[in-house]
């Protein structure tokens, strides 16, 4: 091995020369924000990168970790950036960048749990990748349970905090059938996994899941493609149920109101009655009823 190329070893290194081999969509003012920060006080930790020899004799890196602090030294115009060289293999770069990718990400979007996957995918255990990550072994595995069924929208529910993970688990358990999810979440309610917001935001997690299905579209042409098909019928479907829903529970009030209306009438209408309400200071009634039992919206 070339001395240049030992590992650990911090070296300036052509921009150009460098290639990103898992390349990820960024937040575009975090960007901003790491470009602010390289232009105003440089870079404060190296990229890190594996050297590759090509045919024609050129030097060329592969990208291990810092594709945003590359990005951003383009950006700036810059043609040399500080490197830490590491000697690996194609694989275990990738293995590498896909790691310290997930294990660094705070609030981790799809593309990167779906990487704990690849790297199952791999050959890795959950407790390897747990090490390799710095997440628990039964977040690892519980992730994975959720990807393998496709839930990526009960995934995203996860890692956003608006279900916990064991709920979600608990939900993919129940399967397709409705009364089976119900019973779920009363379970999880129960037992103590969801309460007030959480379970409000599970019902309604479960809804879109049901309407729009597991997965979770990663961009406007697959929306568009959704909603133009199937879905569109399944919403409209569900919100004629509803629709129709709340129309019987509106009757059905409008109709026990009139009942309660009817037997206020008779009742008032027997002066001993009344006398014993005026006796009690009970004789009062809300606006609402009193204006439909009495004419004048008051007891004579």
């Amino acid at each position: 091995m070339n001395p240049q190329h030992a590992t650990g070893e911090v070296r300036m290194i052509p921009v150009d020369q460098i290639e990103v081999i898992n390349p990820r969509e960024r937040n575009g003012h975090v960007f901003d924000e790491i470009v602010g920060n390289i232009g105003a006080i440089g870079l404060k930790k190296p990229i890190k990168v594996t050297p590759r020899a090509t045919a024609d004799g050129v030097e060329k890196f592969l990208l291990v970790c810092g594709e945003g602090r590359l990005k951003a030294f383009r950006s700036l115009g810059e043609t040399t950036i500080p490197a830490l060289v590491v000697d690996v293999s194609d694989e275990d770069a990738f293995i590498m960048s896909l790691a310290e990718n997930i294990a660094r990400r705070q609030c981790r979007p799809l593309e990167l749990l779906a990487g704990i996957q690849q790297l199952q995918e791999q050959g890795y255990t959950p407790k390897v990748i747990a090490e390799k990550t710095g997440l628990t072994q039964s977040y690892v595995q519980g992730i994975l349970t959720l990807l393998h069924h496709g839930e990526e929208r009960l995934v995203i529910a996860v890692e956003k905090g608006r279900i916990p993970l064991n709920a979600a688990l608990t939900i993919v358990g129940a399967g397709d059938d409705d009364a089976a999810i119900q019973a779920a979440l009363q379970e999880a309610y129960e037992s103590g996994k969801l309460r007030g917001k959480r379970l409000m935001e599970a019902r309604r997690i479960v809804e879109r899941r049901k309407t729009l299905g597991r997965s979770a579209a990663r961009n406007m042409s697959s929306k568009l493609a959704d909603v133009t098909t199937s879905s569109l019928v399944r919403t409209y479907q569900h919100e004629v149920e509803r629709q129709k829903s709340m129309v019987r529970k509106a009757e059905f009030a409008q109709q026990r109101l009139m009942f309660v209306v009817g037997a206020l009438r008779q009742m008032f209408a027997d002066e001993n009655f009344v006398n014993l309400l005026r006796a009690e200071e009970l004789a009062t009634l809300p606006k609402y009823l009193a204006e439909r039992v009495w004419s004048g919206g008051s007891i004579a």
